[in-house]
């Protein structure tokens, strides 16, 4: 093949998502120049190469090695449009190894040259790290500005698609950093219009998370699951350390709907793939009731805070520390450890001044609430708590409002007013339930105590091939569908979660898809190489920090390797039964509940929202007004 057709191969195979390909085709292209004694077409595509590992991998010893080879052919050459993808690659090379000070100078470097040679992934990248570091240094709304003059010209098309889809996202990371929601929706909403049309490679999957992060926040908890499944579905080719964002995100959202089975296995897979699963797992065992290995989780992260070579959450300084420090007052209530939630409190106070936003003051102003109610006047934590409620409505977050409720509820209670503690449990009851979060809403209301709502009935009889719904004095039928059946399982056992498997009634396993394919393995074992090479640079420098560095990107690749093979050296596969079944389940009892719907409105829209599916499916009757079954089979 010729260097022409080299390069559009490895850009086409890049916008259909094969990035094992594209890269090996820069690769192969860079090797032709260099055979030809093509310096500078060389050194071009050898800096693809390391631009292409930067963005799509997070294995920073390989990105370093191809810029060492790509400096050693430029030599003294005068500066051009490969210097401004090197300087580009060299800011997020130094950001993401949790070096900023040595990323601002090549950073404007970046948009200088970008700008003169038409360098989109430099001008554009550039100005977003510019803003980033500004940031970082509590210039917030300084940074803040700068990132929305670019979004301007982003809609305005003023950089090639790959950069595009690069920058939308960064910018969306970077207003979810400074809980600033109100922007990330409105550039998610852009973003996702765009990549309707030019948005090619990764881009898809990404917006897809974006996506799935705001729903997590503002509900329904299905369609952010939804998006996160999908967006996992479409990342999973990639070569990538970052395959951990979205299964964290996926685990975060399981989590919410009370699919503890579900969030454990999303939580571990991004373990798995050297991405920090916390602070959600250790709430996960928080909702399992081991409140003393959740807080022995937290207080680990936050005393040494994973490294991972990430763009879409802060890799170093405070902000990374939010998410953490909101996570350890709710544990510390939960094990009446007023000192820990009282430093988690003064911790994320101290935060906000330097980096206001919305949502992190609502972090921080519940984590006071939390902190005041271990205190010895448990009534004062009636104000932050207030606050935290009023917050958290404001930007959207009904889930979090409710659990601020609940904190609110405590405190009333605690003051010796149980009137207005029901009222805020009942009212939490209620946004759960909507939201779509099995594990609370059954769990919030308190219909038991003085003042609870008469119980309404409901029957599903079974009568040969049809089935009798009563409700309300009411009967209809509904024919003998497989949803129905489900339906029935789960309206007998209130409150308790069924597997998918068990309800679909799964056999055995069919053979999957390799989980790393031929190609992805010879990629991986060629960046192993690149690693060596690293490392031994590192020794003869004694650069400590470079060669832990190395030995990360090192462990995380022959994990991906070992874990591509079973006994006897035979490539594993996946397996997708258990994605199947939740996908099957979810279909017929959603339509099942649409027939309900039909027969019965009223009760097809209590049942709509009180049927839980995912990977555990369950049947959360409402706390406010509960229903009583009889059901037959």
């Amino acid at each position: 093949m010729t260097a022409d057709d080299l390069e559009q191969q490895a850009f086409e195979r890049y916008a259909a998502g094969d990035l094992e390909g594209a890269i090996g085709a820069f690769e192969q292209l860079y090797a032709a120049h260099l055979a030809a004694g093509e310096t500078l077409p060389a050194a071009r595509a050898g800096a693809l190469v390391a631009l292409n590992l930067l963005c799509e991998t997070g294995l920073l010893a390989p990105v370093r090695g191809w810029v060492a080879r790509v400096r050693r052919l430029l030599g003294d050459a005068d500066r051009g449009p490969v210097h401004a993808l090197l300087a580009i690659i060299t800011t997020y090379e130094r950001f993401l190894s949790g070096d900023p000070d040595s990323a601002l100078e090549p950073a404007r470097l970046a948009v200088a040259l970008g700008e003169e040679f038409g360098v989109d992934p430099a001008r554009g990248l550039g100005r977003v790290a510019v803003a980033r570091l500004a940031i970082h240094r509590g210039e917030v709304e300084e940074g803040i500005d700068l990132l929305d003059e670019l979004a301007v010209d982003l809609a305005a098309g003023s950089f090639d698609p790959l950069t595009t889809g690069n920058v939308y996202c960064e910018l969306i990371c970077a207003a979810l950093w400074l809980g600033r929601h109100d922007r990330a929706r409105e550039w998610t909403d852009v973003m996702e219009r765009w990549r309707h049309g030019p948005a090619f490679g990764a881009t898809h999957g990404r917006c897809r998370v974006h996506r799935a992060e705001l729903l997590r926040f503002s509900g329904p908890a299905d369609a952010a699951e939804e998006e996160a499944l999908a967006a996992c579905a479409e990342l999973r080719p990639w070569m990538r350390r970052e395959y951990g964002w979205p299964l964290v995100e996926l685990g975060n959202i399981r989590l919410r709907r009370g699919d503890l089975d579900g969030a454990e296995a999303a939580f571990r897979e991004a373990h798995e793939h050297a991405w920090s699963p916390q602070p959600g797992l250790a709430l996960l065992r928080l909702a399992r009731g081991d409140v003393a290995g959740a807080a022995a989780m937290v207080r680990d992260e936050i005393a040494h805070p994973m490294d991972v070579p990430w763009k879409e959450r802060p890799p170093f300084g405070d902000l990374r520390l939010v998410p953490l420090l909101a996570a350890q007052a709710e544990i510390a209530l939960e094990a009446g450890d007023a000192v820990s939630a009282g430093e988690a409190a003064d911790e994320l106070d101290r935060i906000v001044v330097r980096y206001p936003g919305d949502a992190l003051r609502a972090d921080a102003v519940l984590a006071r609430a939390r902190a005041a109610l271990l205190g010895p006047d448990p009534s004062q934590a009636v104000g932050p708590a207030r606050a935290a409620v009023a917050a958290w409505t404001d930007v959207a977050a009904p889930y979090d409002a409710a659990c601020a409720r609940l904190v609110l509820a405590r405190a009333h209670r605690a003051g010796g007013d149980d009137d207005l503690a029901r009222l805020e449990e009942d009212a939490a009851a209620s946004a759960f339930a909507a939201f779509g979060a099995a594990g609370h809403a059954g769990h919030a209301g308190r219909p038991g105590v003085a003042g609870a709502r008469p119980t309404r009935t409901a029957s599903l009889v079974r009568e040969g091939d049809r089935w009798r719904l009563g409700y309300d004095g009411a009967e209809a039928w509904l024919p003998d569908l497989k949803g129905v059946q489900l339906l029935a399982v789960l309206l007998a056992s209130p409150g308790r979660e069924v597997h998918a498997l068990d309800l679909a009634g799964a056999g055995v396993v069919e053979p999957g898809l390799p989980v790393l394919d031929e190609e992805a393995r010879a990629s991986y074992r060629r960046r192993l190489g690149e690693v060596e090479d690293d490392l031994a640079e590192a020794a003869r420098d004694h650069d400590e920090a470079r060669r832990q560095l190395a030995e990360r990107d090192r462990e995380y690749l022959l994990a991906e390797l070992a874990g591509a093979f079973g006994l006897g050296g035979r490539a594993r596969a996946t397996r997708g039964t258990a994605e199947r079944a939740r996908t099957s389940v979810t279909r017929s009892l959603r339509y099942a509940l649409a027939r309900v719907v039909e027969v019965q409105p009223e009760l097809g829209g209590h049942l709509s929202r009180a049927v839980r599916t995912g990977s555990c499916c369950s049947y959360v009757p409402d706390p406010v007004v509960p229903l009583a079954w009889e059901v037959v089979t």
